[in-house]
């Protein structure tokens, strides 16, 4: 068979639209593509509901890749193994209560598994505002990250959302959108973004999953986003909070849609 190349062309960009059409009236928008927001988009696909994922980066499962100084290896607690085994990722236990996990396997495994279940996910797409009515978080305003990174003045576009979520790790990106320029009081001591505290494992674990939660009317956070919004410390490279907290907010999402 002869191939064209203007049948391949149109093939991409027909798809690709369908899909972005298809995406900018949903249940749920996720922001970052990091193992917490892999799960919680996992979990609520599952059970039906309309979920994307916006990640800016050409790569899927944000620093889960690279374990801990680029050893390719991370650690879960005990209380996060059956998540990992639900996706069937392979562990083993290195002492009680200590399991690894090959990141390449959990990364790849899950962002398949996830989509697989229904996760529409975008990459390449940055979140440069949100949409905001009656003090509620209503969705997000979209630029493609060549734009960002580029600096050009192009006008974004914007997508609904019953509820965002944001999963974006340590900087936290749609929260401080939300502090900076809605007006709208975040649900932490100082009204605004208290910011991580330095890397303590066995509170951050803890904290990441009880910082997991509804933070505005319409905007929830997890993963290590919520210890960078309600001042918890960072927790290195075990990852079983991250799993726990995405599983955590999708389980409340799923109880609320």
């Amino acid at each position: 068979m002869a191939l064209d190349e203007i049948a391949i062309s149109r093939a991409i960009i027909e798809s690709y639209s369908r899909k972005l059409v298809n995406a900018l009236d949903v249940d749920v928008a996720i922001v970052g593509g990091g193992p917490s927001g892999l799960v919680c988009g996992y979990y609520l696909a599952k059970a039906g509901k309309r979920v994307v994922l916006f990640e800016r980066k050409l790569s899927i499962g944000g620093g889960m890749w690279g374990g801990g100084i680029m050893f390719n290896e991370i650690v879960v607690q005990a209380q996060a193994r059956n998540i990992l085994d639900e996706f069937d990722i392979r562990t083993t236990e290195y002492e009680k209560g200590y399991y690894l996990a090959d990141s390449v396997e959990s990364v790849s495994t899950i962002c398949s598994k996830a989509v697989k279940a229904g996760l529409k996910i975008f990459n390449l797409l940055s979140v440069e505002d949100v949409m905001v009515r009656d003090q509620t978080v209503r969705g997000l305003v979209l630029n493609w990250s060549a734009v960002e990174i580029a600096g050009l003045h192009v006008d974004p576009i914007t997508m609904r959302s019953k509820f965002v979520v944001d999963a974006t790790g340590h900087p936290a990106e749609v929260a401080k959108i939300i502090a900076k320029k809605s007006g709208i009081q975040l649900a932490t001591k100082s009204g605004g973004l208290m910011g991580e505290q330095s890397m303590w494992a066995e509170v951050g674990e803890e904290t990441i999953v009880e910082n997991s939660r509804e933070v505005c009317p319409g905007f929830y956070v997890c993963g290590m986003c919520a210890n960078a919004v309600f001042g918890g410390p960072r927790m290195g490279p075990i990852f079983g909070g991250m799993l726990l907290s995405g599983e955590k907010v999708a389980n409340e999402l799923i109880r609320k849609l």
